[in-house]
């Protein structure tokens, strides 16, 4: 690594580590992207808990929805893949498989492929003279010509403004605030959204005692399946298996990763609008359907505290009282959240509804700035939202940082 010393600093202070790239978040997109890097000889440095949003913010108990096959991290030669893991490890059970095991393999491959994770979190980011200036938590700086932001969906929980500002802290929560459901047990607990992590966690709620009602404002959508006594063929031609779901656009957006950056943003607009309709996967009917009380179809019209319980009154006049409201309501992307850039950088990044416009290296208009995962998501598609596309993504930043880092020597 090089190092610099500020020019303000004294004759004793001490110098300054200086990076190519500077990875912010250990999760399966940052890991993958620092392999990929790695790979390029660049200088890096990586920061964050690894898996820590998987760790900390996921209830234990939890199954991951995406195929097993569908959830590797990536390096540039497709090594340390689940199927590398369970070699090692052992065989794990499979489709849909345990979030506790999706959480040792990550720790697995980066022990492995990533051992100099620095698990100090960034607290500053900040643009100086063509370079970035990093400060972390333990009050070091270093400086980078690129930053990488992987920072997942902590900072983006969607937090309704209707609940949030009628009940106190103790009474409402958002799903990524609970790592466990355990202390939930005897409470009565309404959880808002139709999605799979609110049946999911509907249904840990209820296997860990508590009485719960589920709140969608649509009707109940399950993920499709194919009939089984349709000719496998025909099953194929009518909708391929991919590993985002069955379907043609899903083989489309898995195969031709970065298609969907050329479209028109109204295009892009219909097409996430469309397909991101809340559904859980079937196999989670048999552990909610006749054990926990589902409100579909409907609006929450009113919600308040009274003493210690909440109130809440629906659409179809049904009343209920709970001791908690948990929501389920999913992430919002807005960089504005993202409390270590710096507010300079903040007014200089294009964003469209909150997402930063990123160009095809996933670059956004602060040069060297560059965002991975949930984030691009508006950019680049659905793909980004999950596992399966830390491959397209890892390679492709990989291949603009080294270009950037090239052109500055």
């Amino acid at each position: 690594m090089h190092l610099t010393v500020d020019k303000q600093q004294s004759e004793h202070a001490v110098a300054t580590p200086q990076y190519d790239v500077v990875i912010v978040g250990a999760g399966p997109y940052g890991l993958s992207t620092a392999a990929h890097l790695q790979e390029r000889g660049l200088k890096l440095a990586i920061f964050g808990k690894p898996m820590g949003f998987w760790r900390d913010h996921m209830p234990k108990g939890m199954r991951m929805r995406s195929h097993w096959w569908a959830t590797n991290l990536s390096t540039p030669h497709k090594r340390y893949r689940l199927e590398h893991y369970a070699q090692e490890q052992g065989p794990f059970e499979q489709d849909p498989f345990w979030l506790d095991t999706f959480i040792d393999y990550g720790l697995w491959f980066q022990k492995r492929v990533v051992p100099t994770v620095d698990e100090t979190y960034v607290t500053g980011i900040e643009r100086r003279d063509g370079h970035f200036e990093i400060t972390l938590a333990d009050g070091r700086v270093v400086h980078s010509l690129a930053v990488v932001m992987a920072v997942g969906l902590a900072y983006y929980a969607h937090r309704p403004d209707e609940y949030m500002q009628h009940l106190p802290a103790h009474l409402v929560s958002h799903v990524m605030d609970h790592n466990a459901v355990d202390h939930f047990a005897n409470n009565r607990v309404v959880v808002i959204g139709g999605g799979q992590t609110a049946f999911e966690t509907a249904a840990l709620m209820h296997e860990a005692g508590a009485r719960v009602d589920l709140v969608i404002r649509r009707p109940i959508r399950w993920v499709a399946v194919q009939n089984p006594h349709v000719p496998a063929l025909l099953r194929t031609l009518r909708a391929p298996s991919a590993g985002l779901g069955t379907g043609w656009s899903n083989v489309f957006l898995e195969k031709m990763p970065y298609l969907f950056h050329k479209l028109p943003q109204a295009m892009k607009d219909y097409y996430l609008r469309t397909r991101h309709i809340s559904a859980a996967s079937p196999w989670l009917k048999e552990r909610v359907m006749g054990k926990v009380s589902i409100h579909d179809d409907v609006q929450v019209r009113e919600v308040q505290a009274v003493d210690k319980d909440v109130h809440m009154t629906l659409s179809n006049g049904k009343d209920l009282h709970a001791d908690h409201v948990l929501l389920a309501t999913g992430y919002l992307c807005d960089v504005q959240r993202l409390p270590m850039l710096h507010p300079s950088i903040v007014a200089a990044i294009q964003t469209y509804m909150g997402s930063p416009v990123l160009n095809d290296r996933f670059e956004s208009s602060v040069p060297g700035l560059y965002f991975l995962g949930f984030s691009a998501q508006r950019s680049f598609g659905l793909l980004y939202r999950f596992v399966l596309g830390v491959e397209a993504a890892a390679s492709r930043v990989t291949h603009g940082i080294s270009q950037q880092v090239a052109s500055a020597k």
